[in-house]
C-alpha cells in the first residue's frame, strides 16, 4: 500500500520540529514520531524544514540549507524508516527534495505559484498544498487542480488559518468541509494556526495552549490528518517555539483524536 493510500484510510499525522537545528534534534524527535506511529497504528510522516525562507527578520535562523538539510533527513529515514516531508520554496528544489522526501509541502504564501506546484507534481511525490492565509477553502480548488493537471493525483490540502486584523490569525473550520468536497485528504495545521505572525518584536509569536483545541475542532469538521510541529524544548527553539507542542506532550494531544 502506498503512503497516499494509507493516509486516505486512517487519520494521519505530520510531526517534527519546525526547522533543522541539529542532527541530534531530528533523531530525538523522529524516535518519538516512529514510536507513536507503531503504538497507535497510524500513518506518521516526519517533517522539518531545511530553510525557513519566510522568517520575519533577516537575522532569524533559517536552517542548514537544501543540500545539508536533505542529508540530515536522509539519515532520519535510514535510522527510523519514516516517510518524510519538507517544504520547498523554489521550483528547482522540487526534483532535488523529491529524491529524499515522500511528500513535498507547498508553503501557504506560495500556494498559487503555478511553476512551483507543477514542479512538485512532476516528481510523482505526494504534494501537500497549504491554504494561503488570504484564500478561502473554496479557492483551494485551483491550486489542487494545477497539481492534477500536471499529472499527479496525490494531493493533500492543509488548513492553517486566515489573516485577521494585525498580528493574528483566525480559523474558519468551514474551510475543512469546503476543501474536502474536492475529494482530497484535508489536513489541519494545528500549530501554525495558533501563530501571531510578526507579533513578538521581529519574530512570530503565538500560544501552543490552543493546539489541542484546534485539533479537536478540526476533527469535528472532518479533518483527515493533523500537522503538528513538536520540539523537546520549544521555549528555546530557533524557530516558531511559542507554537510548537512539547515532545513530552505528544501522546496526550494525539490520543483524543483517535477515539
Amino acid at each position: 500500500m502506498t503512503l497516499f493510500e494509507q493516509i486516505q484510510q486512517k487519520p494521519f499525522f505530520i510531526l517534527g520540529p519546525c526547522v533543522m537545528e541539529s542532527q541530534d534534534l531530528l533523531y530525538q524527535v523522529a524516535e518519538q514520531v516512529a514510536r507513536v506511529g507503531q503504538q497507535y497504528n497510524i500513518p506518521v510522516i516526519f517533517k522539518s524544514s531545511f530553510d525557513k525562507a519566510n522568517r520575519t527578520s533577516i537575522s532569524s535562523y533559517r536552517g542548514p540549507g537544501l543540500e545539508k538539510g536533505l542529508e540530515m533527513l536522509q539519515k532520519v529515514k535510514e535510522r527510523f524508516n519514516l516517510p518524510l516531508t519538507t517544504d520547498i520554496h523554489e521550483s528547482y528544489q522540487a526534483a532535488v527534495a523529491g529524491e529524499v522526501v515522500d511528500i513535498l509541502q507547498i508553503p501557504a504564501f506560495l500556494c498559487r505559484q503555478t511553476d512551483l506546484l507543477v514542479a512538485a507534481a512532476q516528481t510523482g511525490k505526494v504534494v501537500n498544498v497549504k491554504k494561503a492565509q488570504f484564500l478561502s477553502g473554496q479557492d483551494m480548488f485551483y491550486p489542487a487542480q494545477k497539481v492534477l493537471e500536471a499529472g499527479n493525483q496525490q494531493v493533500i490540502l492543509t488548513e492553517r488559518g486566515n489573516m485577521y486584523g494585525y498580528n493574528n490569525l483566525a480559523v474558519d473550520f468551514r474551510n475543512i468541509h469546503d476543501m474536502k468536497s474536492f475529494g482530497h485528504p484535508v489536513c489541519m495545521d494545528c500549530t501554525h494556526s495558533v501563530q501571531r505572525p510578526g507579533g513578538a518584536g521581529g519574530k512570530t509569536g503565538g500560544d501552543r495552549t490552543f493546539v489541542p483545541m484546534m485539533a479537536q475542532a478540526a476533527k469535528a469538521f472532518g479533518a483527515d490528518g493533523y500537522f503538528m510541529e513538536v520540539h523537546p524544548d520549544p521555549d528555546n527553539a530557533l524557530s516558531d517555539g511559542p507554537n510548537m507542542i512539547k515532545l513530552s506532550d505528544l501522546d496526550k494531544v494525539i490520543e483524543p483524536l483517535l477515539s
